[in-house]
């Protein structure tokens, strides 16, 4: 599709991504040459979107590893240590950081006999493998999801679960451009995704940039386009799925499933089974990411819009309980109501 969320210059040793945080306005791309830059980007939501997070993360553990020599293997696993722990305190709520960390940590383990710039070169094929994988997964949800999705629809979506969110094509909008080159009609309605404004910054974006219908429209307004019957249905995508279904995904799911609840509006969930998190029961477990407070009262104007020393709350995420998704669509296939059953089945094969 032409765009590239992040890319591996191999001859420069240099992580390219997108800075997310300077769209619509400029497209920029940044070079990560060091762990610390990779760390500021996911912090800065730079980079952003689970599977997106997760493959920054893979290649920051290349950077921090560098081309330096390590006395022996134990100093080697120390670092590789501090890296993990260094990166995960990035962001707490997306899974795929931990899972990516958890997968470049393994390789070391199973290749602790082996000399150590032959590890260094398999974390970095690693990392690369990391990054495939996912444009893969993000293909397959694309094509698993058409069986929900019909020509005309009116679709409704959240945050930015598109282009920029992953590797390449997305989970959540990956089905609509999937739906497009199969000739699908389809309109979009976006939501801006208060405060950070994903949904009308990064979706909007990118869908008019790939020639979608779309439209924008304030959180707020969710219920009342419901209610004029309006919408056909809703695509999010996911931050972290627990074993029982329950789904963290950006502030505002909650409110929007129970809205589509109450409206007879399916509600569907699109990620790859990295996104799942089986060690938690259910979505009370999961760590909710709590951000600046300038983030609601001052970022985007030119004055702030809040008195001076306010009180704000700003969770960057919420859960979305199992019982309100109609269904969630993964690179393995469709998982529907009882999720705890379905996903205990997914991961034991």
């Amino acid at each position: 599709m032409k765009l590239q969320t992040i890319r591996w210059e191999a001859g420069k040793k240099t992580l390219v991504l997108i800075d997310q945080t300077r769209l619509p306005g400029k497209l920029v791309y940044m070079r990560c040459k060091t762990v610390e830059q990779v760390w500021q980007a996911i912090r800065a939501l730079k980079v952003r979107g689970a599977p997106a997070i997760g493959a920054a993360a893979a290649f920051g553990m290349v950077l921090g590893i560098g081309q330096r020599k390590y006395a022996a293997y134990s100093c080697f696993k120390k670092k590789v240590d501090g890296l993990v722990r260094y990166l995960a305190s990035a962001r707490p709520t997306a899974v795929n950081l931990f899972w990516a960390l958890e997968r470049m940590k393994q390789v070391v383990l199973e290749h602790r006999t082996h000399p150590v710039p032959e590890i260094g070169e398999r974390l970095l094929q690693e990392a690369l493998a990391i990054m495939e994988e996912d444009r893969k997964s993000c293909r397959k949800m694309a094509d698993i999801g058409q069986v929900f999705v019909k020509d005309n629809d009116s679709i409704l979506t959240y945050c930015n679960a598109g282009i920029l969110a992953t590797v390449d094509y997305g989970t959540a909008l990956g089905v609509i451009y999937r739906a497009k080159e199969l000739k699908k009609k389809i309109k979009v309605y976006s939501c801006e995704t208060r405060p950070l404004l994903q949904g009308a910054r990064l979706t909007c974006w990118e869908l008019r940039r790939n020639k979608i219908d779309v439209t924008l429209l304030c959180d707020n307004m969710a219920g009342y386009l419901m209610k004029q019957k309006k919408v056909d249905k809703i695509f999010i995508g996911a931050d972290r799925i627990s074993a029982n279904g329950d789904v963290a995904n950006k502030i505002g799911s909650y409110a929007l499933a129970i809205l589509a609840k109450y409206h007879r509006i399916p509600f569907y969930v699109v990620a790859p089974v990295s996104t799942f998190d089986t060690a938690l029961a259910s979505g009370a477990d999961i760590p909710i990411e709590e951000r600046d407070a300038r983030e609601v009262g001052s970022l985007w104007y030119k004055r702030p819009m809040a008195p001076a020393g306010i009180n704000v709350y700003n969770p960057a995420f919420d859960i979305v309980p199992g019982r309100l998704i109609t269904a969630i669509v993964t690179d393995k296939g469709i998982l529907t109501p009882a999720y705890l059953k379905k996903v205990r089945r997914l991961f034991s094969r």
